[in-house]
């Protein structure tokens, strides 16, 4: 289904997928006289919240990503993503806002499956990327959200160079409900950046524990204080470390997984998570769980990933099915690491 919001008649649409009736749900809600429109977070960190968003804060938000990307009307958008959250409220007040053509796919883990025209702006998430590797080339500008970039897909991408167009962008996004999507973007093609850059009139500042404060007063009044460690390199640009509520304290040792797991991806294309245990003697045992069937091949990788220090070495290596995720397609730590207690009790 296209709905082109340059020429826009609701009532002419036939909405027939339950994704596309989601769609006209929300722009009824949208084209409503509520100066706001509920939104609800993923709960990945903790319990999923609603709450009310102004209309006229997701339209500075939509602003500032289709300004950046040079998104004009009459541009092609592919949307994939629910919109029960942000995410996908905020593919469709872009397209609203700017007038774009919007190519409705109902949200999958293989989205572009049966794409074959260039499109000009996408977002997907990295498992949904993953499976769309053969046809990227079709995507001039595409953002990955909704969790960490991991450098095995880095890697991937990479090796895509060729078939991909030099005026294709992929960037990796930094962002949450309460920032209306994301408010930093970070180049991987064609040119591989360390750092996000923020967009104009947001500002970066670290508290006294080193976590990213964020004041984008289009976007929301009150500054943010959010709970990622970040290195920040001037007043634009900044880098995450991981997130303080997953750091992990053992034997007096600080262990940032989301580090630890950056670099064991580069080695492996199993999905995978660093947990801390309780652990009598350590405080919290380093646990590594991979997704897929126990395998000693893994097993003997592990062992000769060069980890910077020795107690970055997991203790213990655990195999699970499925890791389990949040509906939009983050790892969910808190439902895994009762899994690994409730499997420890058996």
């Amino acid at each position: 289904m296209l709905i082109d919001f340059n020429n826009l008649n609701i009532n002419q649409l036939s909405f027939e997928t339950e994704f596309e009736k989601k769609i006209k749900e929300f722009l009824e809600e949208w084209f409503s006289d509520s100066d706001t429109v509920k939104v609800q977070t993923s709960g990945s960190t903790g319990v999923p919240k609603i709450f009310d968003i102004e209309k006229k804060k997701m339209i500075n938000s939509a602003k500032m990503t289709c300004d950046y990307l040079g998104l004009k009307e009459g541009h092609t958008a592919l949307i994939c993503l629910p919109v029960d959250y942000i995410s996908g409220k905020m593919m469709v007040v872009r397209a609203v806002t700017r007038k774009l053509k919007l190519i409705i796919v109902d949200p999958s883990t293989k989205p572009v499956d049966a794409l074959n025209d260039e499109i000009d702006f996408c977002a997907m998430t990295p498992l949904q990327v993953e499976n769309s590797l053969d046809k990227l080339y079709l995507i001039k500008n595409l953002i990955i959200g909704g969790a960490a970039v991991s450098e095995n897909l880095k890697a991937k991408l990479n090796n895509l160079k060729h078939t991909i167009q030099n005026s294709a962008r992929i960037f990796e996004t930094y962002g949450m409900s309460e920032t209306l999507s994301h408010i930093g973007l970070k180049q991987i093609l064609p040119e591989t950046e360390v750092y996000f850059t923020v967009f104009e009139n947001v500002s970066i500042s670290k508290d006294e524990r080193g976590c990213l404060k964020i004041f984008a007063p289009n976007l929301n009044s009150e500054i943010l204080q959010t709970n990622d460690l970040v290195e920040i390199k001037n007043e634009n640009q900044f880098s995450f470390l991981g997130r303080i509520d997953n750091v992990i304290n053992s034997g007096g040792a600080k262990i940032f997984p989301e580090q630890l797991e950056a670099l064991v991806k580069k080695e492996m294309p199993n999905e995978i998570v660093f947990l801390g245990v309780e652990n009598e003697s350590l405080g919290q045992k380093l646990i590594l769980i991979i997704e897929g069937e126990r395998s000693e091949n893994l097993i003997n990788k592990i062992s000769e990933i060069p980890f910077q220090k020795s107690f970055h070495k997991p203790k213990e290596i655990i195999f699970i099915d499925k890791i389990p995720r949040t509906p939009n397609g983050k790892i969910n730590r808190i439902e895994l690491n009762k899994i690994v207690i409730e499997n420890k009790q058996h």
